[in-house]
């Protein structure tokens, strides 16, 4: 069922319209007490639980914040997910993130100097996604990268992988949704909003399979450190962190 979305700001109304014809979002007609909520104001597009007042909102934000502290003090090519694709060197692998959600990691590859494009079928972390990859074009910082570095492509992972359009990515980085057990607050704020909205991804196992015939180099599945491997396939190698694993799985 297509999210609400309202705007306020007057000014940002022609935004609004292009988004409810680009995504399928239903403009509010009526106030609303409770439920999700997509809201455009002077700065950014968020995602809001109406009857949480205490949750927060969530939106895309590659210029400060987490995304900021990552890229300056995260570790670069030390970091966990640019060691799984093989960014080591001078290598810059083309990535395919078919799942990616709000786009965290593959922005921490891109800041390395891969070539991502993502895939995200959620219309609304989509639409989330691009709103963060527009204001970030726009920042001194980043913006002269990031849109060179950055696609988004919305739709099924499953079926574009099958049918893919160009060259094959080096390699393909998947990170389908699990239900979290930690306690974190940032991934229980994010992780409740999407689980109300898209529930775990109950076919996550077919994306294995069109990835290793797609991907030239490797593919590479994110997983919490208690979920099985997909499709209960042992990787090839691994990369694991105090709470996730990396399963490499090398192509021929």
């Amino acid at each position: 069922m297509p999210l609400p979305i309202h705007s306020d700001t007057p000014e940002r109304r022609d935004h609004l319209q292009q988004l409810v014809s680009q995504w399928g979002f239903v403009p509010m007609r009526k106030q609303l007490d409770s439920g999700l909520l997509l809201y455009l104001d002077a700065e950014r597009l968020s995602l809001k639980d109406l009857g949480d007042k205490k949750l927060g909102a969530v939106s895309v934000d590659f210029t400060d914040g987490a995304a900021r502290h990552r890229r300056l003090h995260g570790g670069g090519r030390g970091e966990a997910v640019a060691k799984a694709v093989g960014a080591r060197g001078q290598a810059t692998p083309s990535v395919l993130d078919a799942t990616a959600g709000l786009g965290r990691d593959a922005f921490v590859l891109a800041s390395i100097g891969c070539q991502v494009t993502m895939l995200e079928r959620s219309p609304v972390a989509a639409a989330l996604l691009q709103d963060g990859l527009m204001r970030a074009q726009l920042d001194a910082e980043i913006g002269p990268w990031i849109g060179q570095r950055m696609r988004l492509l919305p739709g099924s992972a499953v079926d574009r992988m099958s049918d893919w359009q160009g060259d094959a990515p080096e390699v393909i980085y998947l990170d389908p949704m699990y239900p979290h057990r930690k306690k974190s607050a940032q991934v229980k704020k994010e992780m409740r909003l999407f689980q109300a909205m898209l529930g775990p991804d109950e076919d996550a196992d077919l994306l294995l399979a069109p990835a290793l015939a797609l991907a030239t180099k490797r593919v590479v599945v994110k997983r919490p450190d208690y979920a099985p491997p997909l499709c209960e396939r042992k990787s090839d190698a691994q990369i694991t962190t105090k709470t996730h694993r990396f399963d490499i799985y090398f192509c021929s």
